[in-house]
């Protein structure tokens, strides 16, 4: 009976593991609209915009500061590639991320996910809650920090210890504060010319999904 069990729960792995690899083929083919990214989110093909032209410069002041501290041999960057996790059934293309060079040597368009070191997400009102409660819930499972910048908030707050339950510590401060990061980065984060960068805008469209 346990054979038999095993046999049934082994033929649904590999049922979810192929049609996760076929979502992730689609997302591949599919061709979004300039300006916006398809990520797979609660098993679904989501589209959302890039984030704002505004947002470059706190992207470009986190990520100075990042690569300072950076482990050896990964690298920081804001390009438009998908991490894929495959034990969660998901694939996201995060704002900001740290992550071992090694891993963009492979073959085929999504990186590991588990060469991430740090990934950021900067909140936008079409956006908020993936990255306080999807992504965070798959995050918290393997990538050492994440940062959460609340445009709308005016704060940003980090997690880190991942465990199979998710992040054990977090900590939230203001725009303005500064915010320590913890390991493998070790440094206080100067979050002084964030502030003037928060979104104040109002509601946007949201994006298409399927």
């Amino acid at each position: 009976m346990i054979e038999r069990r095993t046999a049934i729960d082994t033929d649904v792995n590999a049922a979810q593991t192929m049609a996760f690899e076929e979502l992730l083929r689609t997302v591949e083919e599919l061709n979004t609209p300039d300006g916006y990214k398809a990520e797979l989110i609660r098993g679904k093909i989501v589209v959302s915009p890039w984030s704002k032209l505004r947002y470059l410069r706190p992207m470009r002041l986190l990520r100075s500061q990042l690569e300072a501290h950076a482990p050896q041999g990964h690298i920081s960057d804001t390009s438009p590639f998908l991490f894929r996790f495959p034990s969660a059934e998901r694939a996201f293309g995060p704002d900001l991320f740290v992550a071992d060079e090694a891993a963009f040597e492979a073959e085929g368009r999504h990186a590991d996910g588990g060469a991430l070191s740090l990934v950021a997400e900067f909140t936008s009102l079409s956006t908020r809650d993936a990255a306080w409660e999807e992504k965070v819930a798959v995050y918290g499972q393997l990538v050492p920090v994440y940062l959460v910048l609340d445009m709308q908030a005016d704060e940003i707050t980090c997690f880190w210890e991942p465990s199979p339950r998710g992040y054990r510590s977090r900590t939230t401060t203001p725009f303005g504060r500064p915010l320590h990061i913890p390991a493998p980065f070790d440094f206080d984060l100067d979050t002084a010319e964030l502030s003037a960068t928060a979104d104040k805008t109002g509601p946007e469209e949201e994006a298409p999904s399927s």
